[in-house]
């Protein structure tokens, strides 16, 4: 009987490690897809990308507003996880971008070089978001990704 309840709590220890690892891979998976949709929408507006308007940081909760310019929209678009001239969807797990991170997940676009005469660039994109629930504690993970426009 004693062999037979370690047993089960190891396969109960396994069960819960394996939850945690999904919701790790839930996040890195978020994250890929947030910084992919940003050079997505950085590869439709390529001049204002080889210009610098999108080398900013934003903060999921603390969105930019869209103050008028297309880079500006875009960036509000991509903090918010929708498209802000639309209502917000009614169920919030139909939201992407930064929001699918966690209120507290950052993203920093940086384009280099830029300029009026430039015509390819390197561009990264660092997200930070919290993962503190997989990582036994070890809150903020940052994920770099590249592209070149």
């Amino acid at each position: 009987a004693a062999v037979l309840t370690i047993g089960i709590l190891g396969i109960i220890v396994l069960q819960v490690k394996t939850v945690a690892d999904n919701a790790s891979s839930l996040g890195r998976t978020q994250a890929a897809i947030a910084a992919y949709s940003m050079f997505d929408t950085m590869r439709a507006d390529r001049a204002n990308a080889l210009l610098g308007n999108y080398n900013t940081t934003v903060t999921a909760d603390n969105c930019p507003n869209a103050a008028g310019t297309l880079a500006q929209a875009q960036l509000r678009n991509w903090c918010l996880g929708y498209d802000a001239s639309k209502p917000a969807p009614a169920d919030a797990r139909l939201r992407g971008g930064l929001f699918a991170l966690g209120s507290k997940a950052s993203g920093t676009v940086a384009c280099a070089p830029v300029g009026a005469n430039v015509t390819a660039s390197n561009c990264r994109i660092t997200l930070t978001f919290n993962e503190s629930k997989a990582t036994a504690g070890q809150a903020p993970q940052t994920l770099t990704f590249w592209t070149q426009l």
